[in-house]
């Protein structure tokens, strides 16, 4: 596993500030890769009673006891709460029952917007990204929902090439215009920082330790806002890396990002 100079890599950090979005009794639509793991750090630390709904049809009370690599391996299935399919877990979304969900993707911009459609022209566009999957009804349809990616200034942008997962739309009050019944996203989760969101539009929460805020400045295709207390992201606390490590000894989701 590749440490950083905090005896953590940037991916555990990620987790952490992930799992710490979950509030107790949420019940959340977990996601690939990072979310996986925060939803377990969440569940055997601050938040036993939130519940966890997989896209491939399952939902669990408790934590896989094994890592994850895909949504239906069987440490997933086994001793699920329920184990059914797509068509019945995506009513958890039409209902409005979710209350936090975990999307990412290829371009996200100020108002939460995100892509994973197309690069350039969708009509003749330079790159054809894989397209929504569930993320757009999560966006659409959660109380709230967390993006995590990777923080580049080709991907953190004024203005998506295109909208797959609606974020504030244009700013404020949007999607109340729209007429979206979800509440938009809660936070942005990067490589170099967290950031909350006020009055539709991401504003600069915190840092990660091994950067600044005039690196994430030149890394974002925006002028960004911060909150007046900005400070560094909480470092994981010793009991956060055990279960994290534990989980994932070999650091496959955790190792890099």
């Amino acid at each position: 596993m590749i440490q950083g100079m905090a005896g953590y890599t940037p991916a555990e950090l990620m987790v952490v500030a992930a799992s710490r979005e979950i509030r107790d009794a949420e019940i959340v639509f977990v996601g690939m890769r990072l979310p996986l793991i925060a939803f377990v750090l969440a569940k055997r630390t601050h938040a036993p009673s939130a519940v966890g709904v997989f896209e491939a049809g399952l939902v669990r009370d408790r934590p896989a006891p094994e890592l994850l690599y895909t949504m239906g391996d069987p440490p997933n299935i086994t001793g699920a709460a329920w184990a059914t399919g797509l068509w019945e877990v995506m009513t958890y979304l039409q209902r409005g029952d979710v209350d936090l969900g975990f999307i990412g993707g290829a371009e996200v911009d100020r108002h939460g917007n995100l892509n994973t459609s197309y690069i350039g022209d969708h009509e003749q566009p330079q790159v054809k990204l894989p397209g929504s999957g569930g993320a757009a009804d999560i966006a659409a349809l959660s109380r709230s929902f967390v993006i995590i990616m990777q923080h580049e200034k080709r991907r953190l942008r004024e203005r998506v090439d295109f909208i797959t997962s609606l974020g504030y739309g244009d700013g404020e009050g949007w999607r109340q215009r729209v007429g979206s019944p979800g509440g938009g996203p809660r936070a942005l989760i990067t490589t170099l920082g967290v950031f909350g969101f006020h009055r539709g539009e991401a504003v600069l929460r915190s840092y990660h330790p091994f950067t600044t805020p005039e690196d994430i400045r030149a890394s974002t295709g925006w002028a960004i806002r911060t909150e007046p207390d900005l400070r560094p992201t909480l470092e994981p606390t010793a009991e956060e890396l055990t279960i994290i490590r534990d989980y994932d000894p070999d650091g496959f989701w955790t190792g890099q990002v």
